[in-house]
């Protein structure tokens, strides 16, 4: 008798053997996070057994439309996901974030036929790209058979290890010089990458998510086929109806950075109220939660967290409703609210953690409480530059009248690449 390998299922058979919600996946999932994201800390990436169970839980594809073995989640639906997640590790909270985000991102203009291979054909696919410059500029070259040759560096690829595919920026060079389009502009492109084409540069050595193994990339000649030409990081018109896809990369960028600020912050709340209802302090009879002032910082800093949630809610709540009306891409007001939101929950966030932090007292500094990997991973979310505080300057200069950008006025603003022509 021959005995021949069982198929691997296909995205669309794995996403029938899921039960319940994602959102009911992670809850069930959290003795696994937890494990997962203190081992995190130490191999400053997500381990691999971590990594396995999260796709076998549909956690990487949950956001791709359901067409391509995705559960088509909503911005709201993908900001509880991913809050919930950073409730238990932030860490763990951003590889999922990243890991998802590119995965629908990429799905979104991706001719259907080289969507069904990358997806369909296999479930377990994660991508990760976008980052900033490296220290060897970036540049690509066309071949006689239509391919593209890709030097460069990349940097800030959380979620590398994880990853089949990788998005790295880099303009087309011709004769020395950068390929023009028809309106003369330099053709800058993310390209689209297999796991076989770059390599993994280690010097993610850092405090605050500390365990999302965001490392620099580099490619060395990366040979990128001339199919995978039209693979673009984020392109519309998007070929599917979900009204996320029709959000402009720097507030889908914002809204999914915010969302791991908002976990961190609530867990932070629940562990200072666990640390203050069992902590007796140094020279007290009494316990933490008798002494006024940490009731009042519990009462102030749950009321921030709430507001900086509720804004954001309601700022992602209208841009869906105003996408779902029909709008090709949100409006100038509808953006600049849900900017303002993210913008302002990230920093209130951090500001939660600080404050409960520093009222819990010196046994808050020990590396075995969880208020100081939550410090630390707090700072980090409200650093990253879709969610960073100098993005007041902007957003105030607009409050003063002042014209807005791109970014800032629902046309898109700095993207991750643009489609350019051949």
């Amino acid at each position: 008798m021959i005995y021949k390998e069982k198929p691997m299922p296909n995205a669309l058979e794995c996403k029938q053997s899921l039960t319940g919600t994602a959102l009911d996946r992670v809850k069930a999932l959290s003795e696994d996070i937890t494990k997962g994201g203190d081992e995190a800390q130490l191999i400053r990436r997500m381990p691999d057994e971590l990594k396995d169970t999260l796709i076998d839980n549909g956690l990487f594809r949950f956001t791709l439309p359901t067409e391509l073995g995705g559960e088509d989640a909503s911005a709201l639906e993908t900001i509880e996901v991913l809050a919930a997640i950073s409730e238990i590790d932030a860490s763990i909270g951003w590889n999922v974030m990243l890991g998802s985000e590119i995965n629908a991102m990429a799905a979104g203009g991706m001719p259907k036929d080289l969507a069904r291979e990358v997806y369909i054909e296999n479930p377990r696919v994660v991508m990760c790209g976008g980052g900033g410059p490296g220290s060897q500029p970036a540049y690509a070259i066309e071949q006689a058979d239509g391919s593209f040759k890709v030097w460069g560096e990349t940097t800030f690829i959380s979620g590398c290890h994880n990853s089949t595919w990788c998005f790295m920026g880099a303009p087309i060079i011709e004769d020395s010089k950068p390929r023009l389009d028809k309106n003369g502009q330099p053709i800058f492109r993310m390209w689209f990458m297999h796991r076989s084409q770059w390599e993994i540069i280690d010097n993610w050595d850092v405090a605050g998510l500390r365990g999302s193994g965001s490392h620099n990339v580099m490619a060395n000649g990366a040979v990128v086929e001339a199919r995978w030409y039209p693979v673009e990081l984020m392109r519309t018109p998007a070929l599917y109806d979900n009204p996320v896809f029709r959000i402009p990369v720097p507030l889908r960028l914002s809204y999914n950075k915010v969302a791991i600020a908002l976990g961190i912050a609530k867990s932070a709340l629940d562990t200072f109220c666990e640390t203050a209802n069992n902590k007796v302090p140094m020279m007290s009879a009494s316990k933490m939660r008798e002494r006024p002032i940490a009731q009042y910082r519990m009462a102030e800093m749950t009321a921030k967290y709430r507001a900086a949630r509720a804004l954001v809610f309601d700022a992602m709540g209208s841009v869906e409703h105003e996408l779902e009306r029909g709008a090709e891409r949100p409006g100038p007001e509808m953006t600049f609210d849900a900017r303002l939101a993210c913008t302002y929950a990230a920093q209130a966030c951090m500001e939660v953690v600080d404050v409960v932090h520093a009222a819990c007292g010196t046994s808050a500094s020990y590396m075995k409480n969880p208020l100081e990997r939550k410090l630390r991973d707090a700072h980090g979310a409200a650093s990253h530059r879709w969610v960073a505080h100098p993005l007041y300057e902007t957003l105030g200069s607009i409050l003063f009248g002042m014209e807005p950008d791109a970014e800032f006025s629902g046309k898109g603003g700095p993207v991750l690449g643009g489609l350019g022509k051949k």
